[in-house]
């Protein structure tokens, strides 16, 4: 397809940090890239050959130097990229900490789900443009001027949404961000596809170097950092002499400097930045564009193919064995009393495992049957999603009057450490399994694919154990006659009443165990039905489609 360049790079979020706030695992799925450098390198031959012209002039000047003002560039808007993501993932710590129900928080996890599906949309973003103005341009340009203005907005109405009498606004602050969210993953496949005309063939490796480290950055900034500076207790201690009662920055603030960030920067690369200097590169855009129809014509034609579609199916149902222990178990701990922002600094010493471990497990997945790292990797993360609940409930019983002690974020630590272990031992295979039996006629748009419904793997199981923590949850009342806890309702009256609800089984462990269960049912009936999929024929993967 002449335009899969499109649709070939990666999921953002779901590009998060390791997060040891413990986020749904989709949420971090922001992390993962789809395509690596070399996947990026063979979907750009095409596009690059029609540009060979432009292409001699920059090679005059050899190496990175005569292109460094693009690679910047591409770095600065995939930091801007990560901003909303990291500000998205903070949210939930929050809301926690304001008590909201778990069912709110379930609701809240959709903003997690665009940078998913952004597959469903990518072939229009490559198709409609006004070519005058540029390709990319026609959709980064307004994308980041709406992700200002709702910033914008966001700063001026966050803290009576967060604050109101009833509680947090969750659903209006879903909404915002599902559309900063939405936004961020529309500029993320403008973003990709320039990147790919904007450097040379020799420089272009760069450009997924640019997007896994600007993203980062930018979910830094918007999650850890700004968890750190809002954080009255972080910030006395570490921060001043002499004590405050709030953060050195607030949410309102720090929405609205990023907001006129995104205003200025977009402005001046609308001005400045011309994306299309020369007739020959207006020609082949123009090639490009054929085919909006035939892409999704040949994503079905993918999907209905016997081999991907059970394979599809188990992609869809693995991660539910993790899903209690990778999206509630961040939220209980800051429940038992550990701060937010000391959970997201925890991230920072996780980012040299998460560099080292891809490099580590690659050369065990580099041979005929990568799955099997991921079916032997499968069991030992259900081990870690029991030790997770374990350590919920043994945090309460640790914290002491000026906190938690320094032993007790050494074996957080550790735990988590163990657990991106068995994480990137899992996704590493899969991703390479994905790279072996894709399509090379069409690997862009195959390989998207499989790393699209990957990812939904990990959305849909986070938002529903998000969404069962309160039904499975038994509560009673203590201190007030004939008054029960079933419902807000009743609660309300329980300590009308001079009662209190007291919570006699709390759904997070029953959904512990119940996930492991899951998990080990599937591990033993249909992880090698998985396993066995390495012994299909390469024709099996072949997608037969009229040209």
């Amino acid at each position: 397809m002449e335009h899969s360049d499109l649709i070939t790079h990666k999921n953002g979020r779901q590009r998060k940090l390791a997060g040891a706030t413990l986020q749904p695992e989709n949420a971090r799925d922001m992390d993962r890239g789809e395509t690596s450098s070399s996947d990026v390198e063979e979907e750009t031959e095409g596009v690059i050959r029609g540009l060979d012209s432009e292409d001699r002039r920059r090679r005059v000047q050899p190496g990175i130097r005569g292109e460094l003002a693009n690679v910047l560039l591409l770095l600065f808007l995939y930091v801007l990229q990560g901003i909303p993501l990291g500000l998205a993932g903070s949210i939930p710590l929050i809301l926690q900490s304001q008590k909201v129900s778990y069912k709110d928080q379930a609701f809240f996890s959709f903003v997690f789900w665009p940078f998913s599906l952004k597959l469903l949309w990518a072939p229009l973003v490559d198709a409609l443009y006004f070519s005058r103005f540029g390709r990319r341009k026609s959709w980064l340009v307004p994308t980041q001027y709406l992700l200002g203005l709702f910033m914008l907005y966001l700063s001026v109405t966050v803290d009576s949404l967060l604050q109101s009498e009833g509680g947090p606004e969750v659903a209006t602050l879903t909404a915002v961000f599902f559309m900063l969210a939405f936004l961020a993953a529309t500029q993320d496949i403008a973003v990709d596809g320039w990147a790919l005309t904007m450097l040379s063939r020799e420089n272009v490796g760069y450009a997924s170097t640019c997007n896994s480290v600007g993203q980062t950055a930018g979910y830094f900034l918007g999650n850890v950092l700004f968890l750190a500076l809002e954080s009255a207790d972080f910030c006395n201690k570490y921060l001043r002499v002499e004590p405050k009662d709030t953060g050195i920055v607030t949410l309102s603030d720090f929405l609205f400097f990023w907001g006129v960030v995104f205003l200025v920067s977009t402005t001046l690369v609308a001005i400045i930045k011309r994306e299309n200097q020369h007739s020959k590169g207006k020609r082949r855009v123009h090639e490009e564009t054929q085919g909006v129809m035939e892409t999704y014509k040949l994503l079905f034609s993918i999907i209905k193919m016997p081999t991907v579609f059970t394979f599809c199916v188990l992609l869809l149902t693995a991660k539910v064995g993790f899903s209690a222990a990778d999206s509630v178990t961040g939220l209980k701990l800051v429940e038992a009393g550990v701060p937010k922002e000391q959970l997201a600094l925890l991230a920072v010493p996780m980012v040299p495992l998460q560099i080292l471990l891809p490099l580590i497990i690659s050369k065990y997945t580099a041979g005929p049957r990568p799955l099997d790292v991921f079916y032997k990797a499968f069991p030992f993360r259900l081990l870690i999603g029991l030790e997770y609940a374990l350590l919920v409930w043994w945090t309460p019983s640790v914290k002491q009057e000026g906190g938690f002690p320094v032993y007790y974020y050494a074996i957080v630590l550790l735990s988590y450490a163990l657990h991106q272990v068995a994480l990137y031992s899992m996704y590493v295979a899969c991703m390479a399994f994905h790279a072996k039996v894709s399509d090379p006629l069409i690997g862009g748009t195959y390989m998207t694919l499989l790393n699209t419904v990957t990812n939904l793997g990990g959305n849909w199981p986070s938002t529903v154990a998000l969404w069962m923590v309160d039904p499975l949850t038994s509560k009673e009342c203590q201190g007030a006659v004939g008054q029960s806890c079933g419902s807000p309702e009743e609660s309300g009256l329980c300590v009308k009443e001079g009662g209190a609800c007291v919570t006699t089984l709390d759904g997070y462990y029953v959904e512990s165990v119940v996930c492991v269960v899951i998990g080990v049912t599937w591990w033993v009936w249909l992880g090698k039905k998985m396993r066995r999929l390495q012994e299909q024929s390469p024709a099996a993967w072949r997608c037969r489609i009229d040209q």
